[in-house]
C-alpha cells in the first residue's frame, strides 16, 4: 500500500529499528502511523473437494494528522476493503470494494471489542480465533480462523526495511498459518469449507523508493508445516531491489529472516502483463519450488482513484516441496497508489 501525497509523512511517526512490539495491542489500530492494513488470504475446499481461494483486506489511511470538527461525519481516515472470491472449478473471479468514512460506526477498529469492520464486512480478532464475515450481493462467507502456530514479527529489529532511508519501513505481523472453518455463500447456495489461511497486518507512514515500480508478494504454506513469506521489491529498470527480502517459519514457528542474497525469484509464464508462473528458490534451505496459479484470471480490477488494479490469487507451489498460497503482483497496470499487498 502506498500513500498518493495526502499530506506530508512527516507529521506521522516512523518506522523505525528497536519498535517495542505490545500484544494484543499491536494486532489494531495505530494512528499515530499514516498507513495500516489488515489482510487476509486463504485456500478452502469442500468435502468433496471442489476449490476456492478467498481475500478480505481492511485498510486505514490518513487524509490529515488531526481534525478540529466535532462532526461524527468530520474525517481523520478512510477505510477502505476489498472482498474477492476465486472459484477455481467455475473459472470465477469475483471481488468488490468500498470505501468509508468512519462516521457513525460505519467503520473502523476497536481494540477494546476486538474488532475491525467496514460495514457489514467484518473481522473479530483475538490470538486464538480470527472470525471473519462479509457478504456482497454475489458472494460472502463467514469463516472462523484458528492459529496453528504464534504469531511471528518480520524483519530485523522490529521494523521490515524497504529501503535505505530512515523510517522506509513497516512494522509487519503475520499468522502463517490458520485452521479455517466455515460456509461460504455463492449463487444462492451455502458451502461448508475447510482449508488454511494467512493474515498479514502492516502499519507505517514512509513511501518506498520513487525508482519502484511495484512488488511480487508470496506467502506460502508447504506440506511439510512450514512457511515462506517473499517480497522481490520490482525497480523500474525490471531488476530486483536490494531490499526485497522474506522469512521462512519452520515447523517449530522459529523465523529466520531471509534478505535479498537468500532468495532467487525468477518470474516465468505471464498471463496478460502479469507473470503469474515463478520460480523460487532458497538455496540454503534446499527450498526449490515452481508456483503457478489455480486460475490465470485473478486480478483485481479497482474502481477507486486511491486504489490500484493488481493481482491477487491462489496458488500452488510444487518441486523440492508442495504447498498452496497466494501471490500479489502491484504496478503492472498503473504507478504505485494506495492499494493492497504484503511485504
Amino acid at each position: 500500500m502506498r500513500r498518493r501525497d495526502f499530506l506530508s509523512a512527516a507529521t506521522f511517526m516512523k518506522a523505525l529499528p528497536g519498535y517495542r512490539y505490545q500484544f494484543p495491542r499491536d494486532h489494531f489500530s495505530h494512528p499515530d502511523f499514516q498507513t495500516e492494513w489488515w489482510y487476509y488470504t486463504g485456500n478452502l475446499a469442500t468435502r468433496a473437494g471442489r476449490r476456492f481461494g478467498f481475500e478480505l483486506t481492511f485498510f486505514r489511511q490518513a487524509l490529515q494528522s488531526s481534525v478540529e470538527g466535532k462532526s461524527v461525519w468530520t474525517t481523520r481516515d478512510a477505510y477502505m476493503a476489498h472482498l474477492a472470491l476465486s472459484d477455481i472449478e467455475g473459472k470465477r473471479f469475483l471481488h468488490a470494494e468500498r470505501l468509508n468514512r468512519p462516521g457513525p460506526g460505519v467503520a473502523g477498529v476497536d481494540a477494546a471489542r476486538q474488532r475491525i469492520w467496514n460495514g457489514n464486512w467484518s473481522c473479530s480478532l483475538t490470538e486464538s480465533l480470527h472470525t471473519l464475515r462479509a457478504v456482497d450481493e454475489r458472494f460472502g462467507f463467514e469463516l472462523e480462523l484458528r492459529p496453528g502456530k504464534k504469531f511471528v514479527v518480520h524483519g530485523v529489529d522490529g521494523v521490515s526495511q524497504k529501503g535505505a532511508a530512515s523510517g522506509q519501513a513497516s512494522h509487519y505481523v503475520s499468522f502463517t498459518r490458520m485452521i479455517t472453518l466455515g460456509k461460504l455463500m455463492l449463487g444462492g447456495e451455502s458451502l461448508a469449507v475447510s482449508g488454511e489461511s494467512w493474515m498479514d497486518h502492516e502499519y507505517f507512514s514512509a513511501e518506498l523508493d520513487p525508482g519502484l515500480a511495484g512488488w511480487d508478494w508470496f506467502s506460502i504454506q508447504l506440506e511439510n508445516s512450514t512457511e515462506l513469506m517473499l517480497y522481490r521489491l520490482r525497480r523500474k529498470d525490471g531488476g530486483m531491489d536490494r531490499y526485497s527480502a522474506g522469512s521462512l517459519i519452520d515447523a517449530a514457528g522459529k523465523v529466520t529472516h531471509l534478505g535479498n542474497g537468500d532468495v532467487v525469484l525468477t518470474p516465468g509464464r505471464r498471463w496478460g502483463v502479469y507473470p503469474v508462473e515463478w520460480e523460487i528458490a532458497v538455496p540454503k534451505f534446499g527450498v526449490a519450488l515452481k508456483a503457478r496459479p489455480l486460475m490465470d484470471e485473478q486480478e483485481l480490477v479497482s474502481r477507486s482513484k486511491l486504489a490500484p488494479t493488481y493481482w491477487e490469487g491462489a496458488v500452488r507451489f510444487e518441486g523440492s516441496h508442495r504447498g498452496l498460497g497466494y501471490l500479489e503482483m502491484t504496478g503492472y497496470r498503473a504507478d504505485l497508489r494506495l492499494g493492497g499487498g504484503g511485504g
